[in-house]
């Protein structure tokens, strides 16, 4: 039997790196984007010759509740059922305590997560039971850092989520986990560098494995906690960092 995944965010960096273990799982996909059609377009043809899969590319900006509905229309006018949901699109913003505005707080408290809350909650019935959701928190979520305070938050926040919508999903029959990567190595790394270039020296010389972390060490995890091996998981959020929370 086929199966179907939603990734938010799945046409580049660490989405682009999931729905590329999930294509070679075998998953037909929904990758969703914020702008760059193009960039979406190429991996969406991409995906299909390599694996000889569905993929559908649809834009979607999580900072908008409309994108809500416009998911949900998707689904409903391809009919289409999940196996999982994968919610990795995020936002940030690197303003300093002293600068930030209240809007961009919201904007940020909106996509990391309200979005996928009210996301879910409206998508939740096209499910399969048995199936999986799985979150991106953060190690900013959990460790102290002065990088982004509404990031960190937000990340926190997400994290106390998959607690507590454990419960909720059970009447669904569906697992709900998060992964939470450290300092990873994507196409936005070398902005966050040029910023924070000190700060980030010194959390990598706090990394027990010695490396930074790549897109497909995350995509690891994600395919994991969505797959059947992961099927007696639920409630936790799986640190992908180096061993860097410790």
């Amino acid at each position: 039997m086929e199966k179907c995944a939603l990734i938010t965010g799945g046409t580049k960096g660490i989405g682009k790196a999931v729905a590329l273990c999930l294509g070679k799982a075998g998953y037909n996909l929904v990758l969703t984007y914020a702008s760059d059609p193009g960039m979406a377009e190429q991996t969406r043809e991409g995906l299909q010759q390599q694996f000889g899969i569905n993929v559908s590319v649809l834009q979607a900006d999580i900072t908008k509740k409309e994108s809500i509905d416009k998911i949900d229309a998707y689904l409903q006018e391809k009919s289409l059922l999940l196996d999982a949901l994968i919610f990795n699109a995020g936002l940030t913003c690197r303003d300093s305590f002293e600068d930030l505005s209240l809007t961009d707080w919201e904007r940020v408290f909106f996509a990391n997560v309200h979005f996928p809350v009210f996301l879910l909650q409206r998508i939740v019935g096209r499910i399969n039971k048995g199936g999986s959701v799985v979150f991106t928190g953060s190690l900013m979520g959990i460790q102290p850092h002065s990088v982004s305070l509404a990031y960190g938050v937000t990340k926190s926040a997400v994290h106390a989520l998959v607690k507590n919508m454990v419960k909720f999903l059970v009447p669904y029959e569906l697992r709900v986990n998060a992964v939470a990567p450290g300092i990873i190595k994507t196409e936005r790394f070398e902005e966050l560098y040029e910023a924070n270039g000190d700060k980030i020296d010194n959390r990598i010389s706090r990394i027990a494995l010695g490396r930074l972390g790549t897109p497909q060490d995350v995509a690891n995890a994600v395919s994991f906690l969505a797959s059947d091996r992961a099927s007696y998981i639920s409630g936790h959020i799986l640190g992908v960092d180096g061993c860097a929370s410790i």
